[in-house]
């Protein structure tokens, strides 16, 4: 069966993040794959495995955030199959994280995997991290 539209998907996944800095994790969970090889490596550390982790994870995650908010979403590569495709984007998010009183300005680089299931694409794999400028080899030790 085909696949529905790839950009579709990606914007999907767009919606997805601004309900997610809302701490509304639903629009995430629609579009995550219930296979046991979906995986979530947030900035936050450890990697989430199966739909069994996921949703707690995702709500966690969420919860880390107040006021937030997706500035912008810059795309630096994408490309896709008849069943699988990617895109890498720098994330551009703000608001309050943690305890922090500040609203702050976040830039997170993030991969994020689909595979076409059932003629939809799902989401089999999301990372972010902040690693988003050039570093100095010792700064990841």
């Amino acid at each position: 069966m085909p696949c529905t539209s790839f950009d579709d998907a990606v914007a999907r996944q767009h919606e997805a993040l601004i309900a997610f800095m809302r701490r509304d994790t639903k629009p995430y969970k629609d579009i995550y794959s219930r296979r046991d090889d979906a995986t979530l490596a947030n900035p936050f550390g450890g990697v989430a495995r199966g739909w069994g982790e996921l949703p707690e994870r995702l709500d966690r995650a969420a919860s880390y955030y107040t006021d937030g908010e997706v500035v912008r979403i810059e795309l630096i590569s994408s490309d896709h199959t008849d069943d699988f495709g990617y895109c890498l984007e720098i994330e551009y998010l703000r608001g309050r994280l943690g305890s922090r009183d500040a609203i702050d300005d976040v830039g997170l680089r993030t991969t994020t995997v689909f595979r076409c299931e059932d003629g939809d694409w799902k989401l089999v794999h999301r990372h972010a991290d902040p690693a988003v400028e050039q570093r100095r080899p010792e700064s990841i030790v």
